[in-house]
C-alpha cells in the first residue's frame, strides 16, 4: 500500500528526526503520547501473548491496574483483567474448533495488557501495526556479511478491545490510519458512537446514551429528584454524566445537587474531599456514579472512613454492575446500591473452562501465574524474583472456585461476542471471496479492511448468552440492561438481586427492594423545600421538580408561588410581601429645617424691604430719594419684595392655585428686579458714551421712558409665562420616582407642582440674561464718577449676585441623584433668591435709608448742572484717567447733577 510506505516512511523520518532532537522529541510525545523511535525498534515487543493462526486478532485488556505516579502498571485485576483475557481465549478455542465456522482457517491472536492506562496503551498497540510498515533494512548486515534473517510481524485483521473508553478512543484513531476494525467488549462512551471519527469502531455493549436513560428511568421510578454525579475524568465518565445530565434536562423532573470529577491521578485525601463535598448537599442522598471500579472502591471507603454508612444512595453504571471487587470490605456502605449492566448471562461453558486452568495447562498466559499468586494469596517461586517469607508458598494444586472465591465478571459474555462477531465477519468475507477454498485465499491475503468493517457492521447472530448480535449504522449494540441491588439484610446470601430490566422501557419491580437496616420504604432524594413566605420558587432551567427560594425583593410581592411581580407605581409591598399597601405622601413641611432656613430669610427681606419702601413713601420728595430715580425704585424695591415672597409659595402645600402663582412669580421677581437695574445702568452709560461725543442729551432717558422700558422687558416675561399656561396649565401631581430608595419601607410619594428641573431653569433663564446683561453695563460704566447715581452700586450687586448664582448651579444639580432632592434643591433655590434679594437691597437702598434717617443734613439739593457741565466732566474724568494709574481708572473728582 502506497499509504502503509508512507506511514512508515514518516515515523521512520521523525525517529530519526527525533533521536538528535530532543526538544522535537518531547514535543512528539506531549502531542501523540509516545515515542516515536519505538516504531522503527523491531526488536522492542512489549509483553504479550502469540497464539499462532492463519488470521491474527489483536486483543486489548486491563491485565493490571493503573500504575502509581511514573509506573505504567500497578497489581493484577483479577476479574476485569484475567477473566476478560481468558473470556477471548476460550472463544478462540470454540471458533477453531467448530467445523462449521471458518473452516480450515485458524485465528490466531496478539493479547496486549493495556495497564488501564490510555497513553501505555497506544504505546502497546503500535505491535498491531507494524506488519502493515515496511522497513528498509537493505543497510543492516551481519558480521559475516550477509543479510540479517528478520521475523515478519503477524499481520492483525481486526482488534478485539479495548476495555475503557478512553483507551479505546485513544487506541481507535490509530487502527483508523492503518483501517483495522476494533469490535470493544466494554467501552460505553457516547463519542465514540461518532462514525465520522471512529468509523473503524463498533462495540458489542450498549452506549451510555442507553444506559444513561436506563439509570433516569431508575431514578424516577424510585420518586427522587435531587442528585449528586460523580464520574472518574475521562471518556468513560465524563461522557456517561454527560449523557445522564442531557437527558435528564431533557425529560426534566430530576434537579442534579453537585456534579464531580474524579481525578485521572487523585491526590492523597481526594475522596474525602469528595464525600466532604457530597454532603454538603446532604439531601441529594442519590449519587449517580460513572467511575471505574477502583474509585468506586475508594468512594465506598471514604464514606465509610467518614461513618456515613446507610447516607448515600449509589445508582451505578456498568463499571460497578455486579462486581464483587469493588464492595469488598465496604459492604455496608454499598448496601442498597442500585447497579445497572448490560443484559447478560452467565457462560456455563467458561465456569469450566477457567476453573480446570492451572499453572500447568495454561501457560499461553503469561500472566497466569501472576493472577494464582493474588488469587490463592500465595507465592510462586520464580527466577529472579526473591521470595517472600511472611507468604505462604503456591503448591499448584490448589483449584479455582474451590480453593478461592469464584464469580464470573460481567463482560465475559461480551468479550466472547465480540470474537465471535469478527469471527463470523470473516467467514462471511471468506465465503464471498474464496468460493470453496479451504483456506485464506489471495484475495484475503491480505484481508482488506475497510471491507471486513462492511461485514462485521452486518453480523447478525445469537451470541453466546442466546441474545441477538448485531450492529447499528454507528457500530452499536442495542440496549438491554438488567438492574441490580445489592442487599444485605434479611437474606440469607448477600449479594447482587436482580430485581428488573431495560430494554428501551424500564421494569423495576419495587416491591423487591430493600435498604439499609432492611427498610422496604424508598429513601427520599428531594430538590427543595417549601419556600417561606414572600419567597418564590424560582425553577432550575429545564428541571421543573427543583427550585430555590428567592425572596421578593425591591417593590415586588409575591403574585403566586412562582411568580414575583412588581407593586403599583404608587404602592409598595407590605412587609411579608404578600401584597401591596399604598406608598406615603410628603411634601415639604413649614416645620422641616430644610424650610425653617429659608423662611427666616425671606421674613427679614420682606421686613427689610417694606422698612425701606416705606421709607422713600414717607421721604418721597426728599433730594436722595428723587436722585436715586423714585419711580425705577419703586419698581426694583416690587421685584425684591416678590423674590423674598416666592419662599413661602415654593414651601407652600402644592394646589393648582399655588402652581400657578409659582409659575408666575418664580421668575417675575427677579426680571422685575433686573429689568429696572438694566434700564438705570443703561442710561447712565448711554449719557456718558454719547457726552463724549456731542452736547446733546440721549433719548429715552426721562422717568417716563425708563418705566417704559423695564415695562416692556418685563412683559417678555410674563407672555413666555403665559404661554406656558396655555400649552401646559398647571396642576398637582405626585411623584413616586423620586424618593424611592432600594428599600422599599422608605419610599415616600412627593407631592409637587408639575414643574421640571428644565422648565424652573427656562422659567428663571430670562432673569438671568437680563442679569449677565446689566452686569456688562455695569462693567463699562464703571469708569463714571463716583458721585453720579448709582453705577458703581449696581456693579457690585450684579458681581455679587453672579457669584451666588454660580454657586447656586452646581449645588442644584449636583444633588440630582440624592433622596433628599426636592427638599436640597426647594432650599437651595429660595436661599439663593434671598440673598440675591437681599444683595440688591442692601447695596442699593440701606446706605440712603441710613442717610435719610440718621444724617437728613446730608439729604440736601445739590447745584444744578446742564447736560454741558456733566459732557465736560465726563471728559476731564476720561482725560484724568488717561494719565493716572491703573488702580485709579475712572476715579474722577468731578461730581455731576444727581438729578439727571
Amino acid at each position: 500500500m502506497v499509504s502503509e510506505a508512507s506511514s512508515y516512511h514518516l515515523f521512520c523520518c521523525l525517529s530519526l528526526l527525533f533521536k538528535y532532537h530532543r526538544r522535537l522529541y518531547v514535543l512528539w510525545v506531549l502531542l501523540v503520547g509516545f515515542s516515536p523511535v519505538s516504531l522503527a525498534q523491531q526488536d522492542t515487543q512489549p509483553q504479550s501473548i502469540k497464539i499462532e493462526g492463519d488470521i491474527t486478532l489483536g486483543g486489548l485488556f486491563p491485565v493490571h491496574s493503573r500504575g502509581p505516579a511514573g509506573v505504567p502498571c500497578g497489581e493484577i485485576k483479577r476479574e476485569k483483567g484475567i477473566h476478560r483475557l481468558e473470556a477471548m481465549l476460550y472463544a478462540l478455542d470454540q471458533i477453531n474448533s467448530d467445523p462449521d465456522l471458518l473452516p480450515n482457517i485458524t485465528l490466531g491472536a496478539r493479547i496486549l495488557d493495556t495497564c488501564s492506562r490510555d497513553t501505555y496503551a497506544l504505546e502497546q498497540s503500535l505491535t498491531f501495526v507494524q506488519a502493515l510498515i515496511q522497513k528498509d533494512n537493505s543497510d543492516v548486515r551481519c558480521s559475516n556479511g550477509e543479510p540479517p534473517i528478520i521475523p515478519k510481524p503477524e499481520r492483525v485483521v481486526g482488534v478485539i478491545g479495548a476495555s475503557g473508553s478512553s483507551v479505546s478512543i485513544m487506541v481507535a484513531n490509530v487502527l483508523r490510519l492503518f483501517a483495522i476494525p476494533q469490535i470493544s467488549y466494554a467501552s460505553t462512551a457516547p463519542e465514540l458512537s461518532d462514525n465520522s471519527r471512529y468509523e473503524f469502531f463498533s462495540r458489542v455493549v450498549p452506549p451510555d446514551s442507553y444506559q444513561a436513560q436506563a439509570m433516569l428511568d431508575i431514578v424516577k421510578a424510585m420518586g427522587w429528584n435531587y442528585v449528586s454525579t460523580l464520574a472518574s475524568e475521562g471518556n468513560y465518565g465524563e461522557s456517561g454524566v454527560d449523557a445522564f445530565l442531557q437527558i435528564s434536562r431533557e425529560a426534566g423532573g430530576i434537579c442534579i445537587a453537585q456534579s464531580i470529577k474524579i481525578p485521572r491521578e487523585p491526590r492523597r485525601g481526594e475522596f474525602d474531599k469528595i464525600i466532604k463535598r457530597l454532603m454538603e448537599t446532604s439531601n441529594a442522598r442519590g449519587v449517580i456514579i460513572f467511575a471505574n471500579e477502583d474509585d468506586i472502591k475508594r468512594v465506598l471507603q471514604a464514606a465509610k472512613k467518614a461513618n456515613l454508612t446507610g447516607q448515600f444512595l449509589f445508582v451505578g453504571s456498568d463499571s460497578w454492575g455486579a462486581k464483587s471487587s469493588p464492595i469488598e470490605d465496604q459492604e455496608e456502605v454499598a448496601e442498597g446500591a442500585v447497579t445497572i449492566l448490560p443484559k447478560r448471562g452467565s457462560i456455563d461453558g467458561f465456569d469450566q473452562y477457567f476453573t480446570s486452568r492451572s499453572l500447568e495447562n495454561n501457560r499461553r498466559n503469561i500472566w497466569f501465574a501472576e493472577f494464582w499468586e493474588d488469587d490463592f494469596k500465595c507465592k510462586l517461586t520464580r527466577p529472579g524474583i526473591k521470595y517472600d517469607p511472611d507468604r505462604r508458598k503456591c503448591t499448584g494444586e490448589e483449584r479455582i472456585s474451590q480453593d478461592s472465591q469464584y464469580e464470573q465478571e460481567g463482560k465475559v459474555q461480551f468479550v466472547i461476542d465480540a470474537v465471535y462477531a469478527m469471527a463470523h465477519a470473516l467467514h462471511s468475507m471468506h465465503m464471498d471471496l474464496c468460493p470453496g477454498s479451504m483456506g485464506v485465499c489471495e484475495k484475503m491475503d491480505p484481508v482488506e479492511g475497510r471491507m471486513l468493517l462492511q461485514y462485521i457492521r452486518s453480523v447478525n447472530f445469537n451470541g453466546s448468552a442466546g441474545t441477538a448480535v448485531m450492529f447499528n449504522e454507528n457500530g452499536d449494540a442495542p440496549g438491554r440492561y438488567d438492574i441490580f441491588q445489592y442487599q444485605m439484610s434479611n437474606v440469607s446470601n448477600p449479594g447482587y438481586r436482580v430485581i428488573g430490566q431495560w430494554t428501551n422501557h424500564l421494569r423495576l419491580n419495587l416491591e423487591e427492594m430493600q435498604w439499609s437496616g432492611g427498610e422496604r420504604k424508598i429513601p427520599e432524594s428531594v430538590c427543595s423545600f417549601p419556600c417561606e413566605s414572600g419567597e418564590r420558587k424560582k425553577m432550575v432551567k429545564g428541571v421543573p421538580c427543583c427550585w430555590h427560594c428567592e425572596l421578593c425583593d425591591g417593590y415586588q410581592f409575591l403574585l403566586d408561588e412562582f411568580t414575583c411581580d412588581m407593586c403599583p407605581f404608587d404602592m409598595r409591598p407590605l412587609k411579608n410581601r404578600t401584597g401591596c399597601r399604598p406608598t406615603p405622601i410628603i411634601k415639604l413641611e413649614w416645620s422641616s429645617p430644610w424650610a425653617i432656613i429659608p423662611v427666616f430669610l425671606a421674613i427679614l427681606g420682606i421686613l427689610a424691604t417694606t422698612g425701606v419702601i416705606a421709607t422713600f413713601i414717607r421721604y418721597n420728595d426728599t433730594p436722595i430719594v428723587r436722585a436715586s430715580g423714585r419711580e425705577l425704585s419703586y419698581v426694583l424695591l416690587t421685584g425684591i419684595f416678590l423674590i423674598y415672597l416666592i419662599t413661602f409659595l415654593m414651601i407652600a402645600e402644592p394646589s393648582v392655585g399655588v402652581c400657578a402663582i409659582r409659575r408666575l412669580l418664580l421668575g417675575l421677581g427677579m426680571c422685575i428686579s433686573y429689568s429696572a437695574m438694566l434700564t438705570k445702568t443703561n442710561r447712565i452709560y448711554r449719557i456718558f458714551e454719547q457726552g463724549k461725543r456731542s452736547v446733546t442729551p440721549p433719548k429715552f432717558i426721562s422717568p417716563t421712558s425708563q418705566l417704559i422700558i423695564t415695562f416692556i422687558l418685563i412683559s417678555v416675561q410674563l407672555l413666555g409665562v403665559f404661554i406656558w399656561f396655555g400649552v401646559v396649565p398647571p396642576h398637582v401631581t405626585i411623584d413616586y420616582e423620586e424618593l424611592k430608595p432600594p428599600n422599599p419601607e422608605f419610599a415616600r410619594g412627593i407631592l409637587k407642582c408639575d414643574m421640571s428641573d428644565l422648565s424652573l431653569i427656562l422659567c428663571l433663564s430670562y432673569s438671568i440674561v437680563l442679569m449677565i446683561t446689566c452686569t456688562v453695563y455695569a462693567i463699562k460704566s464703571r469708569g463714571v464718577p463716583e458721585t453720579f447715581n448709582e453705577a458703581k452700586p449696581i456693579g457690585f450687586t450684579m458681581y455679587t449676585t453672579c457669584i451666588i448664582w454660580l454657586a447656586f448651579v452646581p449645588i442644584f444639580f449636583g444633588t440630582a441623584q440624592s433622596t433628599e432632592k426636592m427638599f436640597i434643591q426647594t432650599t437651595t433655590l429660595t436661599v439663593s433668591m434671598s440673598l440675591s434679594a437681599t444683595v440688591s437691597l442692601g447695596m442699593l437702598y440701606i446706605p440712603k435709608v441710613y442717610v435719610i434717617i440718621f444724617h437728613p443734613e446730608q439729604n440736601v439739593q445739590k447745584r444744578k448742572r446742564s447736560f454741558k457741565a456733566v459732557v465736560q466732566a465726563a471728559t476731564v474724568s476720561t482725560r484724568l484717567s488717561q494719565k493716572i494709574s491703573d488702580k485709579q481708572n475712572g476715579e474722577s473728582k468731578m461730581e455731576p447733577d444727581r438729578c439727571q
